[in-house]
């Protein structure tokens, strides 16, 4: 099971929820649902990357979470309220399984493994956007760039990822032209190598010992809450 909150479920849960779930596979720049619009699926990551967008009323945005396969997209359903104030917007073509809004949520009213599971996970996603909100007042571009590479990389498989500059910047908020000499810096050091709108991670050790504090407490904070979890690992990557 690739999605970590599915492989973390009750055996009899999971074979339970199965038959509803059905395989799709995402495309780079598919909106999954936008701000403010109903949400009419639960989407459980495999391979793909979603990230949740805020946009203001000139077009500036940033994203405020990102989401693989540790996780799923589609919280609104959990919480009862139905729509958000942010775009999920597929950041890496790849796979998913997708739950129909009424089949999980008949699931959620037995008020079982599952309920508890995205509740906790809910919890996860709230510091993940709390923590970039932190991040991006108080801490480098170079620091914010290495976090937001190690959390990518973490839902990949490889040390590769697919993403030229400019969509960078647009996820962190920031101009082209900042994101460019922070790439520049990191692979001036051989940490990171630039080609063609895909990075590879060299020197995974060195990012992770010159990132700032936000991105160990996304990490331990997703450990706390589901590390404990039958089939969970024991850490989010």
């Amino acid at each position: 099971m690739t999605n970590r909150l599915l492989a973390a479920l009750p055996a009899g849960e999971l074979a339970r929820i199965m038959p509803s779930l059905e395989h799709v596979d995402l495309r780079l720049g598919e909106i999954l649902h936008e701000a403010g619009g109903p949400q009419q699926h639960f989407y459980f990551p495999g391979t793909c990357i979603v990230s949740l967008i805020g946009e203001l009323n000139n077009g500036d945005s940033a994203e405020l979470s990102l989401i693989g396969r540790e996780g799923g997209v589609g919280l609104a359903l959990v919480l009862g309220g139905g729509t958000t104030p942010t775009r999920a917007t597929v950041q890496s073509a790849g796979t998913a399984l997708r739950w129909k809004a009424a089949a999980l949520q008949r699931e959620l009213k037995l008020c079982g493994a599952v309920l508890r599971m995205l509740l906790r996970y809910t919890q996860s996603v709230w510091t993940q956007t709390a923590q970039s909100a932190l991040c991006n007042r108080h801490h480098s571009l170079e620091q914010q760039l290495c976090r937001w590479l190690l959390l990518s990389l973490d839902r990949v498989d490889g040390s590769q990822i697919r993403m030229t500059q400019q969509l960078i910047a647009d996820m962190l908020g920031v101009r082209r032209e900042g994101v460019v000499l922070a790439a520049k810096k990191l692979q001036r050091r051989g940490w990171i190598s630039y080609s063609r709108g895909v990075i590879t991670v060299l020197n995974r050790t060195a990012l992770e010992g010159h990132v700032c504090e936000c991105y160990q407490a996304v990490n331990g904070e997703y450990r706390r809450l589901l590390g404990g979890l039958r089939g969970s690992p024991s850490a989010a990557r």
